[in-house]
Parts: C-alpha cells; structure tokens; sequence
C-alpha cells in the first residue's frame, strides 16, 4: 500500500511537471524572439541583397531572399547617435535632445524596448556600439553623460561608447594617425565594458565575431531558462578605423587596399550573422524569433568619395541629407510569419522599430510620450499595401559650428537641407531617386506645404526635448 502511494505521488507529480514544463514551453513560444542588428556606416550599396555583385554577403542574402527587404528604409538622422536613440526609442533624437553623434546620451526618463519587454518577462541583451552616453560613471569627458546600457533595462552588457577598428579592437591599426591612435600602439579611444567593468580577455582578431561571442551565450542562458529575450547587437563594422583580417583580405585579391578592408570586415560581420542563424536553427527557435536588420546611416564621406564604399544609386553619404546619407539597407525576417522574398518600398524608419514590436506583442505604449514611428506590422505579417501616411523626418545639428540640417520624406516629395550652407530643396523620389533635378523653383506650393509641415514636427520635437513630455 505504501509503496503504491508513493508511486502514485511520484506519477502525479511527474505529469504536473511535464504539464507545466510544456505550459512554460508553450508559453515562450508564444512570445517570439526579438534580435535586433545594426551596422555601423553601411553603404546602401554594399550588401549583395541591394545589387553589389563584388561583395560577399551571402547570409544577408539569404536572409533577403528569407523574409522582407525594404528599398525604402530611412535613418532618423544621417549619422550614428541620433538613429540609435530613434531605434529604442520609436522618437526622433530631436525629442531626446541627442542632436548628432557624442552629444548628450539616453535620457532616463525616456522609455525604451528593452524596458517594455522586461514587463513581459524577456531577458534582455546589449552587445556592440551604444553611443548614448559613457559607460565609465567616473570618466569626465568633454561630450556627453554618462547614460550605460544597463540604466535602460538591458540586463546583460558588453559596449563600447563609440567606435572601435574592426580588426584588433584593442590596437591602433597600422597606418592610423587620427582620433583613437596611440604611439605605443594600444587603442586610445573606447573600451569594452562588460556588466560595469572593463574587459581584458577574448579581444584579439575580427570585432563582429568578439560582440557575437558575447550575444550568443547570452541567448543560450535565455533558452536554458525558458525565456523569451531581446539581443540588440550593434556592431561596429565598418566604421573607420576599418580593418579586414588576413583572413578576410584573401577573399578580394582583385580590389584595391581599401575597398579589401571595407568589404573584408563587412564579409567578416556576415559570417557572424550566418552562424547567429546557424545556433538559432539548432536550437529550433529559429521560428519564434524574429530578426530586424539595419545600418544607422549611409556610407563614411572619405571613403565614399576615394570610391571604396557605396550608396548605391543615391546621392551623398554619412552626414548630408541626401538618400545616400538616410536611405539604409533594411531586412526582417520571421520564417513562417513574415512571407519570403519580398521586396517592399514601403517608405519606413528606424523610428517605427519600438511601435511595431509593442504591436505584435500587443504592448500599448505610453499615451503621454509621443512617438514618431508607426507600426510596420501590417506591412510586415498582413501584406498590407497601403502607404505611410505619416511623413518620415530626420535631422541633426552641431550648433557650434552653425550645421542644422532637415529632411522631410511624405509621398513621393522630399524637401531638404543636404548640407550646411544650402537652401531648402525639393526632390520627386519617384521619377528622380539619385535627387539630381531641385524643384524648389517650379513647384514652390509643394515645397511650402511641406516646409509647414516639417515646422509643425520641429516644435513638437522642442516641446518634448524642453520637459513636456516627462515628470521632472
């Protein structure tokens, strides 16, 4: 009799915890997986899945060919700070006050994805370039505030506060004299720190496989726990200082010096991304996990101009307003939800990241801040084919030396200020996408309207920047 009742306890408390161990299961299933890439002064024009034959990006082609490209994605702001901010937060960095790049850093009381998703129960993960604000809380310096990833709901982090070079992050590279470099040949400018302190060990060779070393045991930590997670991984390639490996260089014997590192380092970033799907799919959360993939801005000035990277078919690069400075390389991929081998030119932001996670988990967001992007899952699981009623604007200022510049996209009409010095500009994007003719002149009713509009949007921005939007 006893041992029968022991049996049966042991029965009964084996298939409860098969039912709630397949519950939980069921459960983490039920929220997907957010990752979250970036890349650091991607050229349009320097991915396969946008038309480089040279290139080897075969993971993001696959990818492109797995899910959604956007043709027609834009930055909040043609350098690197203010998109990121834009990207957690779904509001233009104007709101925030991170007008370009080392100037101020995340607010607190800005909310961001990782701090909504932490309410439903994700882990959360940063990994890469944070460039909003300093890391080192004791670390004065000249621009900026100390602002860590770890003050915004991230609970695992390994940052840097800026750039790196992609090749050796901890070496001055050969040949390199300007910000960062170091006579003894260290590296002078940002570090990695990891949950609060510097770290020393796994920093030599390619940067992209030193962050995805960090990401991946994050992720498998997550699995282990039967939770669902949010990996934002921003790398840093291919900033300058850019560095390819020997490994890397091989791969490009025909090109020149700089375009072998350029490409180099970005085919080094594509290797990490396939063997980040690679676990995914071992791990059969592939699925349940939904990939977004971006660059915060068109290609670096110096390198474009010398023809090593690419903005494809627009005009300009990092730091004009022109396409080639705000028109990004833009993928998501969600297998079995998202449909495969789309490409969309639905006009779409960095700005509408935040609002369309919060809609497919059917998060609200906060009715009291403002947000400047729209939900993309319409477009994105329901093939919507409407198109974006709210106009696209980016922007970004450096007031010591008197640059504010402005673009507003709505429709197939683009009014902007390229660069400092112009007069505002008005292009049709869709008979004149490398913006080569201004129809400021012959169609001044369009471009009065929409410099209306875009003054509407900028004194909403103040307001929010000035203290309207939070409890101080």
């Amino acid at each position: 009799m006893t041992n029968l009742f022991f049996y049966k306890q042991a029965l009964f408390f084996t298939l409860n915890l098969v039912v709630f161990q397949g519950f939980a299961q069921k459960m983490q299933q039920s929220q997907p997986n957010i990752i979250l890439i970036m890349a650091d002064d991607l050229g349009y024009g320097d991915v396969g899945f946008n038309g480089n034959q040279n290139i080897i990006t075969p993971h993001l082609d696959d990818m492109s060919k797995e899910g959604v490209t956007f043709t027609d994605f834009y930055a909040a702001a043609p350098l690197c700070s203010p998109t990121r901010a834009s990207v957690l937060t779904g509001r233009s960095p104007f709101r925030q006050g991170i007008f370009a790049a080392h100037t101020g850093g995340m607010r607190p009381a800005e909310k961001i994805i990782p701090e909504y998703l932490k309410k439903e129960g994700y882990e959360t993960g940063f990994f890469g370039k944070w460039h909003l604000g300093w890391l080192e809380p004791d670390k004065v310096e000249s621009r900026g505030m100390y602002s860590p990833p770890w003050h915004h709901g991230y609970d695992e982090t390994f940052a840097t506060k800026s750039a790196v070079p992609t090749w050796n992050p901890t070496k001055t590279p050969e040949g390199w004299k300007s910000w960062g470099a170091m006579d003894d040949g260290s590296w002078g400018g940002s570090i990695y720190i990891e949950n609060g302190t510097p770290v020393t060990d796994n920093l030599e060779g390619d940067d992209s496989r030193i962050i995805m070393d960090r990401a991946i045991p994050f992720i498998e930590k997550s699995i282990s726990e039967n939770k669902p997670f949010l990996a934002t991984i921003w790398f840093h390639t291919p900033h300058e200082p850019v560095v390819a490996g020997p490994e890397y260089l091989a791969k490009y014997p025909n090109l020149s010096e700089g375009q072998k590192h350029l490409y180099g380092c970005i085919t080094a970033m594509d290797d990490q991304i396939g063997r980040l799907r690679r676990f995914l799919k071992e791990k059969n959360i592939e699925d349940n996990t939904i990939i977004f993939f971006t660059s915060d801005n068109g290609p670096s000035g110096p390198i474009t101009k010398k023809g090593i990277a690419s903005a494809g078919p627009f005009r300009g690069h990092k730091h004009l307003m022109y396409e080639g400075g705000l028109r990004v390389p833009s993928l998501a991929l969600w297998p079995g939800k998202i449909k495969a081998n789309q490409k969309l030119n639905y006009q779409a932001s960095t700005v509408d990241y935040l609002p369309t996670i919060l809609d497919i988990l059917d998060i609200k967001p906060s009715k009291k801040i403002p947000l400047d992007g729209v939900s993309l899952k319409p477009v994105l699981l329901n093939g919507a084919s409407e198109e974006r009623t709210v106009p696209i604007a980016s922007g970004y200022q450096r007031l010591y030396n008197g640059t504010e510049l402005y673009a507003l996209v709505s429709g197939q009409y683009k009014i902007c200020i390229p660069n400092k010095g112009d007069s505002m500009m008005l292009f049709d994007l869709k008979s004149d996408p490398g913006e080569k003719h201004d129809l400021a002149l012959e169609k001044p009713e369009v471009l009065k309207t929409m410099m209306a509009e875009l003054e509407k949007i900028k004194a909403s921005w103040k307001n929010s920047r000035e203290g309207k939007d939070y409890q101080w």
